[in-house]
């Protein structure tokens, strides 16, 4: 076939995502937005075809997807595509229409979306503001890539930046395509995690809600509308956070997860929480995957269980732990842990997912690290397919967006829950040698709508099971006729 280089079946995480954008198509689910100002004199003509050079150099920005008329989706790997890339020139406009209309352009571009049928699902946007002042967006689809290997792509590309323009060729060593993660997978046996997973989540048959009002779960089939609230901690509480986790050996990661466990708790009435957690799902024993570009991450459930007289630092060791637990079993398709569960079919998991973002972080600085260029302003938009989302990004200045559907969440109940949240972690801090139970004590008073939603929830909880039960007797009943 014409410029066909290669093509093969799509990953489990792949198959989710193409799912879930397929079923809202208008949504925007699964697309990826990042943008930053560049600084310095950059040759722009050398910055495009560095990022041309790492287009040809990974398979999967050169794909796209099919799945109409087949027996299963797959991949195309074209040969060549021509670069998405587009320069404007801002330089006469003032800076605060230059301000208004940038905003705009990002909201047209997460508009536009992507032909999934179609390569490249990615597009690269230059603006010039000022004679040595720029602003680049790079957008893309989550099928092609996650933030490890959005990191990846960024070293390279200045890595090649900075060769070209200085007369040079680069020879970096020939990455492994994704295609090699599929077979990999192809080839696991599922059966210890199957074991694992099933122990994990035994019992558990009832969502964790964060939902304060009475708007009920939106279906695939309905259009779903994201907003964002960004949590900034000082750099003070930041510090003292990091100070506090090395001083009881434990991870930044640790402490969130588990301010967000005592809050999930609080806003539900219950002491048998699960959320989701994102870990990179990167295979060590796959060698070279460090460099694969392509959708790794897997966002898998995290139960915790809140027991009110438990001490803080004991219950957060035990917390870091599960997650070790988990990290042995971290490339198990959710699909596949959703089917061992005692959760009922066609309810998810969790509502909620954390991501705490520990992969490479190449633009998280603010100093200049790429020659004399200084990149700055950085941010980043994405949607993924669960009505609460959380991003928390490390750095002097512990950031956290907080993503959620406005059609099951309302602005100002964000704004309770991202305050709530930060007492809390503040309250690890303040009460280390504290009890769980009094760690919540100083957090305002949850209204009396939300408690009238939790007795109702618990109420709900208490009829599943019993629903669950009937089940499994009538289940047993059957098969025994059978026999």
């Amino acid at each position: 076939m014409k410029n066909i280089e290669d093509f093969y079946p799509l990953s489990p995480m792949q198959q989710g995502i193409l799912f879930h954008t397929l079923s809202a198509p208008n949504s925007g689910v699964y697309f990826i937005q990042f943008s930053c100002t560049i600084h310095g004199d950059l040759n722009t003509s050398v910055f495009k075809r560095a990022w041309q050079q790492v287009v040809e150099r990974h398979p999967l920005l050169r794909t796209s997807f099919l799945w109409e008329g087949i027996k299963e989706p797959v991949q195309v790997v074209h040969q060549q595509i021509n670069l998405p890339w587009q320069q404007q020139d801002w330089q006469m406009l003032p800076t605060v229409e230059q301000k208004e209309r940038f905003e705009a352009f990002l909201q047209a571009d997460r508009q536009q979306g992507f032909e999934l049928s179609q390569a490249s699902m990615m597009r690269l946007t230059l603006i010039r503001l000022s004679e040595n002042s720029y602003q680049f967006i790079w957008s893309g689809h989550h099928l092609m890539m996650d933030g490890w290997s959005s990191s990846v792509l960024l070293e390279e590309v200045f890595a090649f930046y900075k060769a070209f323009k200085q007369g040079e060729t680069l020879h970096l060593k020939k990455p492994r395509p994704y295609r090699d993660y599929v077979a990999w997978l192809q080839q696991q046996d599922f059966s210890h995690s199957e074991l694992f997973w099933q122990e994990w989540l035994r019992g558990f048959t009832v969502v964790t809600s964060l939902r304060t009002n009475q708007k009920p779960n939106n279906s695939l089939n309905q259009s779903h509308d994201y907003d964002q609230q960004l949590l900034e901690l000082s750099t003070a509480t930041t510090t003292a956070l990091q100070s506090f986790a090395r001083q009881q050996q434990l991870t930044l990661n640790t402490l969130v997860q588990g301010a967000w466990a005592l809050l999930l708790s609080l806003y539900s009435g219950e002491d048998d929480v699960v959320f989701g957690v994102v870990f990179a799902g990167r295979p060590t024993t796959l060698s070279g995957v460090a460099s694969i570009v392509g959708p790794f991450v897997n966002t898998l459930p995290m139960r915790v269980q809140v027991e009110a007289e438990e001490f803080l630092i004991p219950w957060l060791k035990k917390l870091q732990a599960k997650q070790a637990q988990m990290q042995q079993y971290e490339c198990t398709p959710l699909v596949k842990i959703q089917r061992w569960s005692d959760m009922p079919l066609g309810q998810p998991l969790f509502e909620s997912v954390l991501n705490f973002q520990n992969y490479p972080q190449n633009l998280s600085g603010q100093q200049g690290l790429y020659e004399d260029l200084k990149l700055d302003n950085r941010r980043s938009f994405g949607k993924m397919n669960y009505p609460f989302y959380i991003d928390a990004l490390p750095g002097q200045q512990l950031s956290m967006y907080f993503v959620y559907d406005s059609c099951g969440f309302e602005a100002a109940t964000i704004a309770r829950v991202i305050k709530h949240f930060e007492i809390i972690l503040c309250n690890f801090i303040t009460q280390p040698q504290a009890k769980l139970n009094e760690l919540l004590d100083n957090i305002p008073e949850i209204d009396k709508q939300q408690k009238i939603i939790q007795k109702r929830q618990q109420k709900e909880k208490h009829n599943q099971k019993l629903k669950n039960i009937k089940r499994k007797v009538i289940y047993a009943l059957t098969e025994t006729e059978e026999i």
